[in-house]
């Protein structure tokens, strides 16, 4: 029985590890954006920052932040800062036309790469005032923010 106990410990610690690897944390930083914290996105919200959900529809109607226009970040491509975006779907025609609205892409926190990969499709396309709400939703919900279904 001990011995079952102690493999069966042994492979979860095994499967996490590989979870993680599948997994990685996002960078800290990217250039071109500015990375913001759910006051920041709060406050960029309040004076017409144009905030986009790019989690899946399952996650959007469990709950985002209030206004949160839903536009999925289909990603196929590795997780990754050298990340091939050409495998990737994400609907870039429905941001704002006027590349200097301040825009902010979201997902699930410091493991979700959608808001990473959607902030960098914004900067190769020209837009002037991107924010990446790194700590995305998880954060919001912890700071007590108003959540929306």
């Amino acid at each position: 029985m001990y011995k079952v106990f102690i493999v069966t410990l042994i492979v979860f610690f095994a499967m996490s590890g590989t979870l993680y690897a599948e997994n990685p944390i996002v960078p800290d930083g990217l250039s071109g954006a500015k990375v913001i914290n759910a006051d920041e996105c709060k406050k960029l919200m309040n004076s017409n920052g144009k905030v986009f959900d790019v989690r899946n529809e399952l996650e959007y109607g469990e709950g985002h932040l209030p206004g949160a226009i839903m536009l999925p970040y289909k990603e196929k491509s590795d997780k990754a800062v050298n990340f091939d975006a050409s495998v990737d779907k994400f609907d870039i025609s429905k941001l704002p036309s006027d590349k200097s609205v301040p825009i902010i892409f979201y997902c699930n926190g410091e493991r979700c790469w959608k808001s990473y990969k959607s902030s960098v499709a914004a900067i190769k396309a020209g837009y002037k005032n991107v924010n990446w709400f790194r700590g995305g939703f998880p954060e919001w919900k912890d700071k007590g923010h108003p959540i929306e279904k």
